[in-house]
């Protein structure tokens, strides 16, 4: 598996460059982390990546297939999304939703059959919601719905697995339920991952390269260690930043801290 963008840029109709030249590259096994302030592009830098906005200029591909084009459904059998703004699907259970994960394998007028049916279980069984599987998707917390349509994503046995702030509305707990996951899926499956984050710890302890990016639209890539360095957060984030390792139970963990406001 490789997931490559060319020098990709994009801006809303009459609106600024959000984007501008981003180049990245990951490999099979490999975790890519994107980091950044509010507002700079990291959810637009997924939907153009995936197809879902077109690039101005520029284009992504998956093992050397655009991600536009007629091409598209071969990419979504490979892919796994779980997006920003969530969807509830509030006619759903969550079995049903998590089922829909099977979506880009089945055929025309196809209904899922056992082997299906059978990999969405194992799904929920990975992300711990199977016992919410005859819950209404309306009926159940944020928090919740997030681990559901990552074992949504889950159930497409996807190549790639791609979160759009996957820890956002979860607890301490399930936020580390999902970041073990991801390690896990990449680590001994063979999946590849790019996730969007807003904590620099979840970066540095997971991530092999990570993407920042700044809000005059370009960006840095590189292996994590080279990118997150103190200068680096804070030219992109605007304030002092200090980077910290805490020995602990026989492990040493990375702190970012923020400091004042540089602006």
């Amino acid at each position: 598996m490789n997931f490559t963008v060319e020098h990709g840029c994009f801006r809303y109709k009459n609106g600024p460059e959000i984007l501008r030249d981003v180049s990245f590259t990951i490999g099979q096994r490999q975790i890519l982390s994107v980091l950044g302030p509010n507002g700079v592009g990291k959810t637009t830098l997924i939907k153009c990546m995936l197809g879902l906005l077109p690039w101005n200029s520029g284009m992504s591909t998956l093992d050397g297939v655009p991600c536009t084009g007629g091409e598209s459904r071969k990419i979504w059998r490979k892919v796994g999304y779980v997006p920003q703004r969530k969807q509830a699907g509030f006619a759903y259970t969550v079995g049903e939703m998590v089922l829909l994960g099977r979506s880009a394998h089945l055929g025309l007028l196809s209904m899922p059959g056992e082997r299906d049916r059978a990999i969405a279980a194992d799904a929920m069984d990975k992300t711990g919601t199977t016992h919410l599987a005859h819950k209404l998707c309306s009926r159940i917390s944020g928090g919740e719905l997030q681990m559901v349509l990552v074992a949504r994503a889950l159930a497409s046995q996807p190549e790639l697995l791609v979160l759009d702030e996957p820890e956002s509305n979860l607890d301490f707990r399930n936020q580390r339920v999902v970041l073990d996951l991801i390690r896990q899926l990449c680590r001994e499956q063979g999946i590849s991952s790019i996730l969007n984050t807003h904590y620099p710890e979840h970066a540095m302890e997971l991530s092999d390269s990570v993407l920042l990016l700044r809000r005059e639209g370009s960006a840095v890539f590189g292996e994590a260690h080279e990118v997150m360095t103190e200068e680096n957060l804070q030219g992109a984030f605007g304030v002092q930043v200090y980077i910290r390792t805490v020995p602990l139970e026989n492990r040493s963990y990375t702190c970012v801290i923020p400091g004042s406001r540089t602006d």
